[in-house]
């Protein structure tokens, strides 16, 4: 099934709905067309019990108040570019400088806080949502007229499928990614501290004090971001390590080893929450994860009243690398005319027995 609601008006007066997506089983995602925010996403236990197990608000205007893209799709570039500068066949661009000195998730009014259009899926085997969107030429300074669309799809298998596609009349660079804050013990219950981690790469791109990539590809081995083998979250959260200063925690991207590229998504991450038996596998088509412990400094309140502490969700970002316009020896962003970009995530969600 899927319902249809109003869900609010922004401060424009654009309308705003909510999109509940139930699948057989019972497992139910809800969606706004408001910077295609998950909003919420209920999957059951080892128990059979149900949980919300993500992060996000009860209202439109709380989505607005510039929160920290809880739950959204961020573009046309997630995570950073060094300075909001960058050069594109010869022509340098300037860009809004949102995060300390450096350009973050699209600039002042990325596609986050954008009203998408929506159509819901309901054919054979798709049982979703579709969001468009046209960003203009120079939306944000970014070059080029984009048309890109993000589709949500619930399977029988408790998978949400994240699909993007876009087509540019002009290079641009585009790093599409989804930020939502998971917590498989249950939205507002506690930290994510426990939870056992694996991420499915050798190679980490260490950054400078301002989180931009120094160009250097590192492995893991011997450092806190080793998550090779299942590791809590909180392990080595505080290690007196650069990378993890710098971030407050983990906020670093990793190079995905990709395995089978071109047949499909590739096993990136696989997270468990061990009272529950809850497990989140997060496979994708993307070079890259940027994990973020939720390392934010004060706390928020969410859905139902839930105050949200510090290392209350965890963010696994499939995406480009950070800075990578300015990075040639990084997987290229740029999206050309002629071209289309394709790419796939899926949270795929199961129960461990013991």
């Amino acid at each position: 099934m899927v319902k249809k609601e109003f869900f609010g008006k922004t401060q424009d007066g654009e309308a705003v709905d909510i999109y509940t997506v139930t699948n057989a089983a019972g497992a139910e995602a809800r969606i706004i067309n408001y910077g295609c925010v998950i909003v919420s996403l209920s999957v059951p236990d080892r128990e059979g019990r149900w949980d919300d197990v993500v992060m996000g608000f009860d209202t439109l205007a709380e989505y607005q108040a510039g929160k920290p893209y809880i739950g959204a799709v961020v573009g046309r570039f997630g995570n950073r570019i060094a300075k909001g500068c960058f050069t594109l066949d010869g022509v340098e661009y300037q860009l809004a400088v949102n995060r300390g000195s450096n350009h973050l998730h699209g600039g002042t009014k990325g596609f986050d806080k954008r009203v998408w259009r929506a159509e819901p899926l309901k054919g054979k085997g798709d049982l979703g949502v579709s969001l468009s969107y046209t960003s203009p030429d120079g939306e944000e300074n970014y070059p080029g007229t984009l048309e890109v669309n993000v589709t949500y799809i619930l399977t029988e298998e408790n998978e949400l499928v994240i699909g993007y596609q876009a087509t540019a009349d002009k290079a641009t660079p585009l790093n599409l990614t989804q930020h939502t804050y998971s917590n498989l013990a249950g939205d507002g219950k506690r930290d994510v501290l426990d939870h056992e981690l694996e991420i499915f790469a050798d190679h980490f791109t260490p950054q400078d004090e301002t989180q931009i990539p120094t160009g250097e590809i590192r492995s893991v081995a011997g450092t806190p971001l080793d998550f090779r083998k299942p590791t809590p979250i909180g392990a080595r959260i505080d290690a007196e390590d650069r990378q993890i200063v710098i971030g407050k925690g983990y906020d670093q991207n990793f190079v995905l080893r990709g395995e089978g590229k071109g047949k499909g998504p590739a096993l990136a991450a696989r997270a468990v929450e061990p009272t529950t038996g809850r497990v989140m596998e997060v496979l994708t088509t993307a070079p890259a994860v940027q994990f973020f412990s939720g390392n934010y400094d004060t706390d928020l309140k969410g859905k139902k009243g839930r105050v949200y502490k510090p290392r209350y969700g965890f963010c696994l970002e499939t995406q480009h690398f950070p800075d990578s316009p300015n990075r040639p020896e990084f997987p290229s962003s740029i999206l050309r005319p002629g071209e289309t970009f394709l790419s796939r995530t899926v949270y795929k969600f199961s129960v461990r027995k013991s």
